[in-house]
């Protein structure tokens, strides 16, 4: 959740953010299944504001995701499995999209242990 604040805070100040990549148990961030009782926040709603309102791409490490079970509409398929498990804001890619961003940005920011 931290992340996700920093994020929303960086874009009011007028920074730019083009990417999120996440890796490992990060890729739990994009499930479309998680249900938050009422008096926890919601994990998942403010990534999909950061895609929807201000073109954010979220990725989701392919290696990862599969380890934990996140699977798009492609891997679900692939796999020959009932459903996907990834909400549509993001993607399930390779680490070349982590490259490509810190290749391409004046910053790389890294959050977790």
């Amino acid at each position: 959740m931290t992340a996700a604040r920093f994020a929303h805070a960086a874009l009011a100040r007028g920074h730019t953010i083009t990417r999120v990549f996440f890796l490992d148990a990060g890729v739990a961030n994009g499930g479309m299944s998680a249900v938050f009782p009422q008096d926890e926040t919601d994990r998942l709603q403010p990534w999909v504001e950061l895609a929807e309102l201000h073109g954010v791409e979220l990725i989701l490490c392919i290696a990862s995701a599969l380890r934990y079970g996140m699977l798009d509409e492609t891997e679900a398929s692939r796999y020959d499995r009932a459903a996907a498990s990834v909400h549509p804001a993001f993607t399930v890619s390779g680490l070349g999209q982590l490259v490509d961003a810190a290749a391409t940005a004046d910053r790389l920011l890294t959050f977790g242990g």
